[in-house]
């Protein structure tokens, strides 16, 4: 829709909405079937699967306005987000986080963090180069973690 921001080489799959006050950043990939409502944002290299959805509202009513009562969602970069999972508005998503498949997130997601189930809950923790790990620790001894070091 008119009035929203899209960033560069993002890839959008076919049936994709994106509302005039939603934000995707650079490099996201959107799959098919994918509503971003007024009040999402998207940061940087964002992965949303296919038919995962967004609500921008706790409390909808067909006959009662609720433009005024959007709750903004952020997904920070890097963060996946699995086929058919729901996003309740409101939360915040942290940058590396995977949401698995089928999740349903009703609170915000930490940084790193594999959330699953309904109601999301987590299960692990998860590198930027997208293998697992054991803890928050173990993420800053991926050996990705060193190659950036030396790119630097």
């Amino acid at each position: 829709m008119a009035g929203a921001r899209i960033g560069p080489q993002c890839v959008l799959g076919q049936n994709v909405f994106v509302a005039g006050e939603a934000r995707i950043g650079a490099r996201c990939r959107i799959q098919n079937n994918v509503s971003i409502y007024d009040g999402v944002a998207l940061g940087e290299d964002v992965f949303v699967g296919p038919s995962a959805v967004f609500t921008n509202v706790r409390n909808p009513r067909a006959e009662v306005s609720r433009r005024s009562a959007f709750e903004r969602t952020i997904v920070r970069r890097g963060a996946t987000i699995g086929a058919n999972a729901t996003i309740v508005c409101g939360v915040t998503i942290g940058e590396w986080a995977f949401v698995g498949a089928g999740a349903v997130v009703t609170r915000d997601v930490a940084p790193h963090v594999v959330v699953t189930g309904v109601p999301a809950r987590r299960r692990g923790w998860i590198c930027r180069c997208g293998e697992t790990r054991g803890s928050a620790k173990e993420i800053a001894q991926c050996a990705c973690h060193a190659r950036d070091r030396v790119l630097r």
